[in-house]
């Protein structure tokens, strides 16, 4: 079996946008593609991805579908952080230059065990400790799931 893909919260955030079609259908297929157990998200995904729907998204989601929602994504593996990984993300920060919540998923790609990180916040084509990140949205649809 090959390793994982890790997906960020703003994939996430694009399947439930009405307002960018084609990002949403890209991150829609991703979503399937998490949900059939080829990607992996972090406990700070799943935060982040719960306070974007409640307050950024527009219109706003009301608790109770945000909570169908996660309720939705139970089978996706979830990567937990903790003491190690925070100190990680430290790392991250002072290696690369990155934001601290961006280094926690770096950290939480790393541990487990991700080859790439589809996201649109991180540098496309950038490497953190290895992992390559990629912009689904500008991607060579074949390197797609």
């Amino acid at each position: 079996m090959s390793a994982p893909d890790f997906l960020d919260t703003n994939i996430l955030v694009y399947a439930y946008e009405m307002a960018d079609p084609r990002k949403r259908n890209v991150a829609q297929r991703m979503m399937r593609c998490a949900l059939a157990g080829e990607m992996v998200i972090s406990s700070q995904v799943l935060a982040e991805l719960s306070n974007a729907l409640l307050y950024r998204l527009s219109p706003r989601m009301p608790p109770d579908q945000v909570t169908t929602v996660l309720d939705a994504l139970a089978p996706v593996r979830v990567i937990q952080n903790d003491r190690e990984m925070t100190r990680r993300a430290v790392e991250a920060h002072s290696d690369y230059r990155v934001h601290f919540y961006d280094g926690l998923i770096i950290a939480a790609a790393e541990r487990a065990g991700c080859e790439r990180i589809w996201s649109e916040d991180l540098s496309s084509r950038q490497k953190y400790f290895g992992i390559t990140v990629m912009d689904p949205f500008r991607a060579d649809p074949a390197l797609q799931h």
